[in-house]
C-alpha cells in the first residue's frame, strides 16, 4: 500500500497502514506510506508496519507517529509532536528540528551519520537515567504492536527495551 501525500497537514486522523499479511514482507525494506506523510501535521496520530517515503513529517507540529523506517530528510523542520522510528532512517535526518521529539532505532549505529548535527541534539537511551524514556517507548511500541501486529516491535520490546 503506498500513499503518496496521503496524510499532508494531518489534523486529529488516525490512518494505520498495514503490511500485506504474507509471511515473507520484510517490513523495514518495504515502503508502504510515500514522501511528505505527515507534512505539516498538527495533530492525530501514525502507525505503519514499514518503512516512509522521504520527507517524512517535514514541518509537523503536535502529530505522533511510529513507523519502521523513513527515507532522506525525515523530521526536518519538525517544530512539535514525536515521532518513533524502529529502523534505519536516511541522510539529512532532522535538518532545522526545533522541537518535538523523535526516537531512532539505531541497530548498526550509523544513525550519528545520518543526523543533521546543527540543531538536533540526540543521547542513547541505555543509561539509568534515560529509565523515563525507555517505559516511554515500551508503551507506545505496546499501543503499535495491538494495532499493526508488528514483529519488528516485538521483537525490539523483547531485546531492547525491557
Amino acid at each position: 500500500m503506498a500513499c503518496k501525500y496521503k496524510t499532508t497537514s494531518c489534523k486529529s486522523a488516525r490512518p494505520i497502514p498495514k503490511k500485506y499479511r504474507e509471511k515473507t514482507t520484510i517490513t523495514t525494506k518495504n515502503t508502504i506510506i510515500g514522501n511528505t506523510v505527515l507534512y505539516g501535521a498538527t495533530s492525530g496520530k501514525l502507525y505503519a508496519s514499514g518503512q516512509a517515503g522521504e520527507r517524512f513529517a517535514v514541518r509537523n507540529s503536535g502529530s505522533f507517529a511510529i513507523i519502521e523506517g523513513c527515507g532522506a530528510h525525515g523530521c526536518e523542520y519538525m517544530t512539535g509532536g514525536n515521532a518513533i522510528i524502529l529502523g534505519a532512517v536516511g541522510d539529512n535526518f532532522g535538518a532545522g528540528m526545533t522541537g518535538g521529539s523523535a526516537y531512532v532505532f539505531d541497530e548498526d549505529r550509523s544513525f550519528v551519520d545520518k543526523c543533521n548535527k546543527d540543531l538536533v541534539s540526540f543521547n542513547r537511551i541505555t543509561s539509568q537515567e534515560m529509565e523515563a524514556h525507555r517505559s516511554y517507548l515500551k508503551d507506545r511500541i505496546n499501543d503499535f504492536i495491538r494495532e499493526t501486529d508488528s514483529s519488528i516491535g516485538k521483537k525490539l520490546l523483547a531485546i531492547s527495551i525491557t
